[in-house]
């Protein structure tokens, strides 16, 4: 079968606000499939066409193909090249953003989290079993203990939130919370980094935690909603204060 080749590029890629510019050769790949021009079992053009199609470098494609290929959305067969998968036309839920050491793509998901994260405590409250309940309060300790002993307490304060997910009582929340969690854990990072430098701050996140656990303990759903979406916004404006220094250098902690 031939090559189904996209259409090319309207305008620059290099458009800060549509993301990076793996983030917009991903998008116009994905829309090119989901139109329905590239058929199960269509190849798609080869990476120097790509290249020049996009007017991009062959480590932008490949990212792109790679982000396609982690969505189910095509494969590479030996001799065949990359193809579009069986089912790639079915619509699932995907973050087409490069959060690494961008505060405009971590904000958008940090948002997204907002109506998530409400909801969740606002559940959580109402249906919790003390055995869930108790499990929120190790998870809280967990981050107190980890930052006591000098580590950052990202992993402790995504299981803190994730905790919450599974007290909902939907198997739904865990889950959406585990995908949510691969982008906004850099956004955890860059604020806790931060926080090693303002302790203030990290008091205050402390009491933000708090809150939620407090509200989900008396079963008020209205409060725990309140404490998270407090907590997110917070958060947003935690990162909008952090320190240029972890944007330009998101690898790095000093």
């Amino acid at each position: 079968m031939a090559p189904s080749s996209p259409p090319a590029a309207s305008g620059s890629l290099k458009d800060a606000s549509k993301g990076t510019l793996a983030d917009q050769v991903t998008a116009a790949l994905k829309a090119h499939i989901a139109s329905g021009e590239a058929l199960p079992g269509a190849r798609l053009p080869t990476e120097p066409v790509l290249c020049e199609r996009y007017g991009v470098s062959r480590t932008v494609i490949r990212e792109a193909i790679s982000r396609l290929k982690s969505a189910g959305l095509v494969e590479v067969r030996q001799g065949s090249g990359t193809v579009v998968c069986e089912g790639a036309h079915i619509k699932a839920f995907t973050i087409d953003l490069d959060v690494c050491g961008s505060i405009d793509a971590v904000l958008r998901v940090t948002e997204l989290r907002r109506g998530i994260e409400g909801e969740a405590a606002a559940l959580a409250a109402q249906r919790r079993t003390p055995q869930q309940l108790q499990a929120i309060e190790q998870a809280l300790k967990a981050i107190d203990t980890a930052e006591h002993e000098g580590h950052d307490g990202v992993e402790q304060d995504l299981a803190f939130h994730l905790s919450i997910s599974h007290a909902t009582g939907n198997p739904l929340y865990p889950s959406l919370h585990e995908f949510i969690g691969q982008f906004v854990k850099e956004a955890i990072r860059i604020t806790r980094s931060n926080e090693e430098r303002r302790r203030d701050m990290a008091r205050t996140v402390h009491l933000e935690h708090f809150a939620i656990y407090s509200a989900i303990a008396a079963g008020d759903a209205e409060a725990a909603r309140h404490a998270a979406l407090s907590h997110i916004n917070n958060a947003v404006e935690r990162l909008k204060k952090a320190d240029p220094a972890f944007w330009q250098n998101p690898g790095t902690r000093t």
